[in-house]
């Protein structure tokens, strides 16, 4: 989801990808931008220059993927806090101290 959040942004290059996700690997995020582009998410563009230059983008599908993670990410926002208070009362119903 944050490859395809950060190329809802625009077109990047794969240090740009990598300087954006905190804490990816190089070999987690070819494999993540490999299997997005096999779902037809993203596009790899290859340009033939020395040393290689790779950019990504979103297709038209991964900006309707892109659409709905926006969704998600709208509806955790206006609701955080009924969710907050539901893990409260759940804890002290539970006797879990909320760390778990």
């Amino acid at each position: 989801m944050l490859v395809i959040v950060e190329l809802s942004e625009g077109v990047r290059r794969f240090r740009e990808l990598e300087r954006a996700i905190p804490g990816i690997s190089q070999r987690m995020l070819t494999l993540t931008t490999k299997r997005l582009c096999r779902d037809g998410m993203v596009e790899r563009i290859a340009y033939p220059t020395i040393p290689p230059q790779v950019e990504y983008r979103l297709t038209e599908t991964g900006h309707s993927l892109a659409a709905a993670i926006g969704a998600l990410a709208d509806w955790s926002r206006d609701h955080k806090d009924v969710i907050a208070s539901a893990r409260q009362r759940w804890d002290v119903e539970h006797g879990v101290d909320g760390t778990e």
